[in-house]
């Protein structure tokens, strides 16, 4: 019980709430953006759900940078170099869960054969729990 409880207070915390309603929108740019790419790209049918995985993935990670600096972690400077330091530890940490992303997007759907649909939501979940992580610790650690 007191984990539970330990977990309720940190998932209410300010940050954390404000973590959660910008990752469920940054979520929401990226599902968004895939389901209308998705149909749109039609290179080589083995490369066409990578390929919108991958654009999609370039929108959400613009849109999460500067909500997860300004409104999440609250990193209000502007300085040339905090900037750089953060904005390039951020696409790191993306490219990151890009990876972990694509990888399991491959395996679900073309190795597992699943729908395109329920391996975007599962890798989406695995990817927002990363981010957080990555942010919180190494990005906009204060």
């Amino acid at each position: 019980m007191d984990k539970l409880k330990k977990l309720w207070r940190f998932l209410t915390t300010p940050e954390m709430i404000s973590y959660i309603v910008f990752g469920v929108l940054t979520t929401i740019v990226n599902i968004v953006s895939y389901g209308l790419l998705r149909p749109v790209i039609h290179w080589n049918s083995q490369w066409d759900v990578l390929t919108a995985n991958t654009i999609a993935w370039i929108l959400s990670v613009a849109f999460a940078f500067i909500t997860n600096k300004l409104y999440v972690f609250q990193s209000k400077s502007f300085a040339a170099g905090l900037l750089m330091r953060e904005l390039a530890s951020f696409v790191g940490a993306r490219l990151f869960s890009l990876a972990v992303d694509s990888l399991g997007m491959y395996l679900m759907v073309t190795v597992l054969s699943w729908n395109d649909w329920i391996a975007k939501i599962i890798m989406n979940v695995i990817v927002v729990i990363i981010n957080y992580v990555l942010s919180k610790w190494f990005i906009f650690k204060k």
